[in-house]
């Protein structure tokens, strides 16, 4: 990642929104932006959840877009939180349904089905050069 982000109090609005050029190591990075903005908005109960989601599509960009870049939006709602992760990478990725997976030891293909279980809804909306994925967490 090669930016940097001041996320004191102070700097904590109802939404974030940046662009990041991924490493292996960012998604650590980007559970801790998330972290900070939950607990600023006391929904600190969605944790869990939304950090596993992050690092999910966060894995998607760093092993599927040739670029690694990305926007990031963290954003408030009344009822919860919605995170979005857009790249440049046209596909579309859908989750591996259990009886159309090869060997159980495989390393890939469950992410989707992590973000569908631990969310209250996610998606993805195609877009011209690319895509946005998304999810939200209900309080």
């Amino acid at each position: 990642m090669n930016h940097v982000t001041d996320c004191s109090p102070a700097a904590i609005s109802d939404s974030y929104r940046t662009g990041f050029t991924l490493g292996e190591h960012s998604a650590r990075h980007l559970r801790r932006i998330l972290r900070t903005f939950l607990t600023r908005w006391e929904m600190a109960a969605l944790t869990d959840a939304a950090e596993l989601a992050l690092t999910e599509l966060i894995a998607n960009v760093v092993q599927h877009v040739p670029s690694r870049r990305c926007t990031l939006l963290i954003l408030r709602r009344p009822d919860g939180l919605r995170v979005e992760v857009a790249d440049e990478h046209p596909h579309c990725p859908r989750p591996v349904r259990p009886e159309c997976r090869g060997d159980e030891l495989d390393e890939g293909g469950r992410g989707l089905l992590l973000v569908e279980a631990v969310t209250d809804r996610w998606g993805t909306v195609p877009l011209p050069g690319g895509k946005t994925m998304w999810f939200e967490c209900d309080v």
